[in-house]
């Protein structure tokens, strides 16, 4: 297996499974996840928190179903954030995908399974091309995913940025007639989304990146301005653990471009 790029910010947060327990609520507003009872899943999540994404995939794929979750969850970020070769990225988004949808099959009323899927066939289909994603199917399921997930926590800030963010790619490259007919993207429902992600989550930096992406996806040129109070926002924010750091550092890089 290839070796990992290490978190950038190491030693930044330290979190152990008393403390990630304490600051639960904060640490999974965006996914919701069901606080675990079991110490070692939350010694997986401390790892992820921390940022050793690496660790914290390889416990909880020790972990059996239990630890699927903070396995696909941490193979999905660091595939996002700092897996710097595509070939590599896009098998690890894939293996995540696999592993979500066994997830499923085993555990069908696990939400965050379900919103896994979604997220590690959404960053696949972004890396292959979204037109190419969309051709092979992978876009309807990207969708029926994610509308499972809100059908079923209609408050999942994540899940309301994800699809938010399916609408926006999908009118993008194929326009707003065929994205309706075809796929059922709307404009207003994904800016709709997003823009209700935040007000269920206002301290997320993902959905202030999404949300600003979409305006300019959508609406182009009209919205920079907007985009760029969003992205602000995003590089102002005080990080609680690793994804909230990189989150923020990639929105100052949104800033400078």
């Amino acid at each position: 297996m290839a070796r990992w790029t290490a978190f950038p910010y190491a030693g930044e947060f330290d979190f152990d499974a008393k403390s990630v327990r304490v600051n639960w609520a904060r640490l999974h507003t965006g996914d919701l996840e069901p606080l675990p009872q079991d110490t070692k899943v939350l010694e997986a999540w401390a790892m992820f928190h921390n940022g050793d994404f690496h660790q914290a995939c390889n416990s909880g794929l020790k972990l059996g179903l239990a630890g699927l979750n903070v396995a696909n969850k941490a193979t999905c970020m660091y595939a996002t954030y700092l897996e710097k070769h595509e070939e590599r990225r896009l098998a690890l988004l894939l293996e995540a995908a696999k592993r979500a949808e066994h997830h499923i099959s085993k555990d069908p009323d696990n939400v965050n399974a379900y919103y896994l899927h979604a997220y590690a066939l959404g960053r696949y289909s972004q890396g292959i091309s979204v037109a190419k994603a969309l051709a092979q199917g992978l876009g309807n399921k990207v969708k029926s995913n994610l509308e499972t997930v809100l059908k079923r926590q209609p408050h999942h800030p994540d899940a309301h940025i994800a699809l938010g963010t399916f609408h926006a790619e999908v009118i993008d490259k194929v326009g707003t007639l065929i994205g309706a007919m075809a796929y059922g993207a709307h404009r207003d429902m994904g800016l709709s989304l997003l823009d209700q992600a935040l007000k269920l989550h206002v301290a997320s930096a993902y959905g202030m990146i999404e949300y600003a992406r979409a305006m300019l996806m959508l609406d182009g040129e009209i919205m920079v301005e907007e985009a760029n109070r969003l992205y602000q926002q995003a590089a102002d924010i005080s990080p609680v653990d690793a994804l909230e750091k990189l989150d923020r550092e990639l929105a100052r890089t949104e800033l400078v471009d």
